[in-house]
Order: C-alpha cells, then sequence, then structure tokens
C-alpha cells in the first residue's frame, strides 16, 4: 500500500485495482451491498448514489432503500461546492450527468436537504478503521457533509480491502460512522483510534 500521507498515491493504487476487477466479481460484489442496504432498515430519508467508474455497489442499492420504505436522495452535481439533491423515483429515472453520473429527473434540492438524512450512504476510494474518507479528490463531499446531521449513521461504502489500517487526514476531513462492505456488511468505525 502506498505511504499513508500521500492521497494521489492511494487513489492511483485503488483506480487500478478496481479497473483490473472481473465484472463477474464486480457484479458478485454489488448484489451483496444491494442485500445489506436492504436491511438498513426503513429511513424517512436516505442519501445514497449511483456508482460510476468501477466504484461498488450499483443502482440496485437505491433501489433496495427506497423497496425497503426509505425515501432516497441522490447527488446533483453542479458547479463545485457542496452537492444538491435529487428524489430517486426508481432506475427509469435517471439521466447522465457530468463525470459519467445517473442523477434523478425531477426537482433539484438545494445542499441543505442532506440535513434530512438518517443514514447516509457515501462513496470512497477508501477508509480507515478511525472513519477517515478518501474520496475521489474534487471535494464535493467534503463541502457537503458539514451541513448533515451530526446523529445521521455517515456510511462509507467501500470493497473489503479498501478498509485500511491509516489514510491521510486533514483538518476539513469528517469522519465516517460505519462502514458497508461486500463480504464484511455494515460495521462500526472507531473515531477513537
Amino acid at each position: 500500500m502506498p505511504d499513508e500521507c500521500d492521497k494521489q498515491a492511494w487513489r492511483a493504487e485503488i483506480r487500478a485495482r478496481r479497473a483490473g476487477l472481473p465484472e463477474l466479481v464486480h457484479a458478485a460484489e454489488a448484489a451483496a451491498l444491494a442485500a445489506t442496504a436492504a436491511d438498513l432498515g426503513p429511513a424517512e430519508w436516505v442519501c445514497a448514489y449511483v456508482p460510476m467508474r468501477g466504484e461498488p455497489g450499483s443502482v440496485a442499492i437505491p433501489e433496495a432503500l427506497r423497496d425497503s420504505g426509505s425515501r432516497v436522495l441522490l447527488p446533483v452535481t453542479g458547479r463545485p461546492g457542496p452537492l444538491s439533491w435529487g428524489e430517486f423515483t426508481g432506475a427509469g429515472s435517471l439521466r447522465p450527468a457530468r463525470f459519467g453520473l445517473l442523477e434523478p429527473t425531477g426537482p433539484v434540492l438545494p445542499p441543505e436537504t442532506v440535513a434530512r438524512a438518517e443514514v447516509l450512504l457515501i462513496p470512497a476510494l477508501a477508509v480507515d478503521r478511525r472513519g477517515v474518507r478518501l474520496g475521489q479528490g474534487a471535494g464535493y463531499y467534503d463541502r457537503t457533509l458539514g451541513m448533515a446531521d451530526p446523529a445521521a449513521r455517515r456510511m462509507v461504502v467501500v470493497r473489503d480491502d479498501e478498509l485500511v489500517e491509516r489514510l491521510p487526514e486533514e483538518p476539513h476531513d469528517i469522519r465516517m460512522t460505519w462502514v458497508l462492505t461486500p463480504v464484511g456488511g455494515m460495521r462500526r468505525l472507531d473515531a477513537a483510534l
């Protein structure tokens, strides 16, 4: 693994591993993640995402959350800054957007909407056991998470080998409280480490 201080080296390493992942493995992991997401139980609002460029999961995750009785918000990207949101009403209501994302076609809700969510499923390249998250580097989630309810479960979604001992941390980073992986399922992270 890369030096614990070099975010770019971490990103390059994990992107390369994800690019080499066989499609059958990705599909099996996506199914496992969706099954576990369904077990989260209904929440009035859940923030989720539709994976892109090899991220773990599939559109089955927001589908499973919605089928379990939750209202699901998906990110809508715009200019650099906090994420806006749109309600997920089914896979057929998604449209292609920036960065290869799929976004809801309905009304765009302001960034503060994230405060409604009881659970946030957040993409990442890796997370460490303390809850430090390594994102793609654009900073959209870094600018958004400060508006979330502090009591919400901040659950990062990664592959099992992307839960690591220690990642570089910056003062603006907001730690995750849970991790969701295909094999390990849901686990609480320990900010005290």
